[in-house]
């Protein structure tokens, strides 16, 4: 078992969410951990670099000004979303 240092954990204007569904155009449909179904987008930086599948977990971060839209800003690898799980955040 890791200790926690090295997992990543969402910041203040971020949320931990499973992507539901793939909508194409590097957009997805993540149902976010506070109650929101989200449209995210895979900005730019991430998009070759980050492949994102359905019930991946993910790091959105909401819009100000759109809260039902996102931007994906973190994917977890499969060890580090069963972490997640086992402590509870998901």
């Amino acid at each position: 078992m890791s200790d926690d240092s090295d997992l990543r954990l969402p910041d203040d204007d971020e949320v931990l969410g499973i992507v539901e569904s793939m909508l194409g155009a590097n957009r997805l449909k993540v149902r976010c951990m506070d109650g929101e179904t989200r449209t995210a987008r895979i900005p730019g930086r991430m998009k070759k670099r980050v492949w994102i599948n359905e019930d991946d977990v993910v790091i959105v971060e909401p819009w100000d000004w759109q809260d039902e839209k996102a931007d994906v800003n973190w994917r977890y690898e499969g060890q580090a979303a069963d972490e997640l799980r086992e402590e509870g955040y998901l």
